[in-house]
């Protein structure tokens, strides 16, 4: 069957999360007078990162909703198990307005949504929230470039489970075998894209290599040539 769209994970993919998150968390930070908390800078956004993975966890497997863990992610980061509900929704969002601050699409991510869209339709399949997600592609200024956003706060189900990438196909309207899914972790997206019956790609953008039974690219510059180079590739769009 041809390829007739790209399913695109976003963070560390088309939008530079790593540089944000940690340009944010270091603002952050330094305003609320926590600049030594965890030791440095780096350490306390390993924690952070650390304790997102667990309690992202404890979501997926349906033991809280998408605010709940994000409010135990910030008790547990600062040591503050009787933070009420509001605090921590309070703290998180002045972390956030840092966060966003340092928004920046990675530079190779227009170039090749513009040598794309003609050809192939496009959607997003993010492990994140629909809100969050639509707000972030809108302020980058790319939000119309993307007929359906799909996310896992929604679904209850997340990458890389196949029902995550069926339910994105399924809002384009096509069958598996006619999507590529493009995102940079090898095991969530890439893998996961290919047991559900997806065409999955890995963006590998520091070069780690070492997954030869992956289809792998090392930047967004070389995905059109590669979607092109098989017959398969380049149907007409039906995005309207």
């Amino acid at each position: 069957m041809p390829i007739r769209a790209v399913l695109w994970d976003i963070d560390d993919t088309i939008f530079d999360y790593a540089a944000a998150d940690r340009t944010g968390m270091e603002r952050h930070l330094r305003a609320e007078g926590l600049a030594g908390i965890h030791g440095s800078v780096d350490q306390a956004l390993a924690r952070w990162k650390e304790l997102t993975r667990i309690h992202w966890r404890r979501f997926e497997a349906g033991g809280v909703d998408f605010e709940a863990q994000r409010r135990d992610r910030v008790r547990d980061f600062l040591g503050a198990a009787a933070m009420s509900d509001d605090e921590a929704e309070a703290w998180f969002a002045r972390y956030v307005t840092h966060y966003e601050a340092a928004w920046e699409l990675f530079p190779d991510a227009v170039p090749a949504l513009d040598l794309l869209a003609t050809g192939f339709r496009h959607g997003v399949l993010s492990n994140s929230s629909i809100r969050n997600q639509h707000r972030k592609l809108t302020l980058l200024g790319v939000r119309d470039r993307f007929e359906a956003v799909v996310c896992a706060a929604e679904l209850g189900v997340a990458k890389p489970q196949a029902a995550a990438f069926h339910a994105a196909c399924d809002a384009l309207r096509l069958p598996p075998g006619e999507v590529a899914y493009v995102g940079d972790h090898p095991d969530i997206d890439a893998e996961g894209a290919v047991a559900a019956g997806l065409t999955g790609i890995w963006l590998d953008r520091g070069g780690l290599g070492g997954r030869p039974e992956l289809i792998r690219i090392t930047g967004l510059a070389e995905l059109p040539a590669l979607l092109r180079a098989d017959t398969r590739f380049g149907a007409p769009s039906s995005f309207r």
